[in-house]
């Protein structure tokens, strides 16, 4: 399998292009710290403008943990998409497909800026797993192994 070396990180204009999403559901505003296609760092900015908050709960605002890991599912499949990108040109579609051993160990509230921490576990042929962790200034406040999967646009 061909190795990628080194990999740009992506601002929210390649994020957009490497991944379907948009607002109300993008949940990752920037990747850095990418390291070829075996890990990277994604960060997304927690406001209160958010439309989950207006439901979640009144008056005492905490981000939706499935949306932590959709964020952290995202940030692996934006780097799923740019590293085959570097390997064999236009990015593909990447689909969500499992989560597993998920934990949520501290609320996230507007204002707290998210780090989605993702290692690749493997990867064989079209599907990749990772090893996923949601940080809040160091702080680990959810964890999970999601994986994803490359298809043909």
């Amino acid at each position: 399998m061909d190795e990628i070396r080194t990999l740009e990180a992506a601002d929210i204009y390649k994020i957009m292009q490497a991944l379907p999403h948009r607002y109300p559901f993008l949940m990752v505003d920037r990747i850095r710290e990418i390291n070829g296609d075996e890990s990277c760092v994604g960060i997304k900015n927690v406001t209160i403008n958010e439309p989950h908050f207006q439901g979640h709960f009144p008056g005492h605002p905490v981000m939706p943990g499935v949306l932590l890991i959709e964020g952290m599912a995202q940030t692996a499949g934006a780097l799923c998409v740019l590293a085959q990108a570097a390997l064999s040109g236009p990015p593909k579609l990447v689909y969500f497909m499992t989560i597993d051993n998920a934990k949520f160990r501290k609320p996230v509230v507007p204002g707290d800026t998210v780090e989605y921490h993702v290692r690749k576990i493997r990867r064989r042929t079209n599907i990749w797993k990772f090893a996923a962790e949601a940080r809040v200034g160091g702080v680990k406040v959810a964890e999970a192994e999601v994986s994803a999967m490359l298809v043909d646009d």
